[in-house]
């Protein structure tokens, strides 16, 4: 197995890192750097061109990140809402992800490949924030050039090794290759027990946004915390009207202005109100009891047909 795939990375090296890295890109579960590394391996054998090899990976970067970025530019949140809902690690897409992204600003393009987590999101990110399309491709593009070049140094550099390697791979035949498969194995159902660990974590009494509704109506006085970050609220600047910002990264910040002898409404605008989940979590946890996410979010209160209000523009 290990010698067809090394004969089919020397025959049709070009073509197979152009779709390896490619698909990986868009976002399959078939990580690109093992052939990258391979790749430049044999590229100091004479086998390959290191430059064509960079050209055309470095080309199907751009085609896939801009297609993301189209996408987040044409569909805002829900682009980010359906990745979250597919990621592996979904408390890192829901939250850490955007402050990444609000720290670093473009930069973060520029690193995103090596993050796990922002490497997926941070092409749609940056079009539904409005990243203007010549900053995009220009940091997007360097970052994925350290990216190809980082996969394809590796294998130059150690290419000894790489061919000792494969000679094992090699010799052990379909054992070396059956541990592969069970150690890949078994890191997916690791990552996807702790994605359901996770969400068995958050999982809460919610309330619903017609129950929140008749509170405000009725004169309760809920509290209503808006808990998304200054970058989900840029791509969606709606609120529910009255509602505090306090955005997750800066809960220590805003927690002790929180009163405790009124309920407290938690909504932001992430898969399963992870967000707020999380928030209402660490509110029970400092001994707050009146505490509920909003079920559904900010989605659900505006399908609600319920009033809104817009959120004055970035200074």
């Amino acid at each position: 197995m290990t010698h067809e795939l090394v004969q089919l990375i020397a025959e049709y090296g070009v073509l197979v890192v152009f779709l390896n890295v490619l698909v990986e890109q868009i976002g399959l579960p078939v990580p690109a750097i093992p052939t990258l590394v391979v790749a430049g391996a044999l590229s100091v054998a004479g086998k390959l061109s290191v430059v064509e090899l960079f050209v055309v990976a470095l080309t199907a970067c751009v085609i896939a990140d801009s297609l993301w970025y189209i996408a987040g530019r044409v569909y805002g949140s829900r682009v980010m809402k359906a990745l979250c809902r597919v990621s592996l690690t979904p408390d890192s897409c829901v939250s850490q992800t955007q402050s990444r992204f609000e720290r670093w600003g473009v930069n973060a393009l520029v690193i995103a490949k090596f993050v796990p987590g922002l490497a997926t999101i941070a092409p749609p990110l940056a079009g539904a924030t409005h990243i203007g399309w010549p900053r995009f491709l220009l940091f997007n593009t360097a970052g994925g050039a350290l990216w190809v070049s980082a996969g394809l140094g590796i294998g130059i550099v150690f290419n000894a090794q790489i061919e000792r390697a494969l000679a094992w791979f090699e010799s052990t035949g379909s054992y070396a290759f059956g541990i592969v498969v069970v150690l890949l194995a078994a890191y997916i159902a690791y990552k996807w027990w702790e994605r359901r660990a996770f969400y068995a974590a958050l999982r809460m009494a919610r309330i619903g946004v017609d129950e929140l509704y008749r509170l405000i109506d009725e004169g309760a006085d809920p509290v209503v915390v808006d808990v998304r970050t200054t970058t989900a609220r840029t791509v969606e600047p709606r609120q529910i009207p009255g509602s505090l910002h306090v955005p997750l990264e800066a809960f220590d910040l805003h927690v002790g202005n929180l009163p405790r002898d009124r309920d407290i409404v938690l909504y932001c605008t992430c898969p399963n109100e992870a967000s707020a989940a999380q928030v209402a979590k660490l509110l029970m946890d400092r001994g707050y009891r009146r505490v509920r996410p909003l079920y559904g979010g900010l989605d659900a209160w505006i399908a609600a047909g319920y009033r809104i209000e817009s959120l004055p523009p970035p200074s």
